[in-house]
Order: C-alpha cells, then structure tokens, then sequence
C-alpha cells in the first residue's frame, strides 16, 4: 500500500514537471513567432523606404542629411543581429522616418506625388501593422516571463533554460514629434 502510494506521488509528480515543461515551451514557442512577425512587418518597411527615399530625392535634393538618416537607420536595423539590437535600430529608423515625411511637408509638388503617396500609404499601413505586432509581442513575452516567474515554474525554468525575454519598448522621446526648421 506504501509502495503504491509513494509510486502514485511520483508519477504525479513527473506529470506535473512535464505539463509545465510543455507549458513553457509553447509559451517560449509563441514568444518566438511572436518576434518573427514583427520581423516580417520591419522587413517590410525595409523594403519601402529606398523606394521612398528614391522619390523623395527627385524632389527633395538638397534634403540630404535627412536622407542619409534613413538610409542609415536602415542600413544600421539590417545589420543589427539580436532582437535587442533590431529593437534599438528599429526604434532610430521610426525616428528618421518621422523626420523625412516632416520633410515632405515642405514640398507641396512631392505631396503631390502620386507615387509619393502610394508609397506613404504603404508605409502607414506597415507602420500600423508593425506597432500591432510590437503589441502582440509585448503581451505575448509578458505571458512567458510570467510562467517562468511564478510558482511553481520558478522552481525549474532556469534549470530547464528559460529565460526572461525583452519586451519591445519605445525609444525615449518617441512620443514626441520632431521638429524641422527650414
């Protein structure tokens, strides 16, 4: 009877580490596609802005130091090689964004642009999916640090090897709008 009782304790036990074994894998599982969906929406953007750039130079010629920001923000986000480092980049890259259509501003022949405004379109509508994805990553990392922050998890994730995993945050100053003066 002993023997049967200390045998139903320890398969109750290996169930529940594996169960919460599991748990964690999906939830790190989900973090990681998580970030692979922002990476497709910035991978995205990546591929308007030389086009935007392009249009904007025709236009904007004497423009070139805000130019040259973006085209630096975006060389800097492709060569970044962590999340982390692609945050930082990304939240630099959305900055010279906001300084090239401040730019834009100022030509009214360029507003004009029909392909200007395609293209402006186009990004918006990345820049929205992007910031829904940042979000959905957010939320999705708070889940996982969570489990791996709670009890019982906290017992075994950092045996297991899970670790914390950084949300995406805001640049500081993001919220304010940049300032051109001419």
């Amino acid at each position: 009877m002993v023997v049967g009782i200390i045998i139903a304790v320890i398969v109750i036990i290996v169930v529940a580490v594996v169960a919460l074994y599991n748990n964690l894998v999906k939830l790190r599982n989900r973090v990681d596609n998580a970030w692979a969906q922002v990476d497709v929406q910035m991978q995205r953007r990546q591929d308007l802005i030389p086009n935007l750039v392009e249009t904007v130079k025709g236009y904007a010629a004497h423009e070139s130091g805000t130019l040259s920001a973006v085209t630096e923000a975006r060389a800097a986000v492709t060569q970044a090689a962590t999340p982390q480092a692609k945050m930082a980049a990304e939240n630099a890259l959305t900055g010279a964004l906001k300084s090239l259509f401040a730019v834009a501003e100022a030509y009214p022949d360029l507003k004009a642009n029909a392909n200007f405004q395609q293209l402006q379109a186009q990004l918006a509508d990345t820049e929205d999916k992007i910031s829904y994805m940042r979000q959905s990553y957010n939320d999705t990392v708070m889940a996982y640090n969570t489990a791996i922050q709670t009890f019982p998890a906290v017992l075994l994730a950092g045996a297991f090897g899970f670790t914390a995993r950084p949300s995406f945050d805001a640049a500081a100053g993001a919220e304010v709008a940049p300032q051109v003066q001419f």
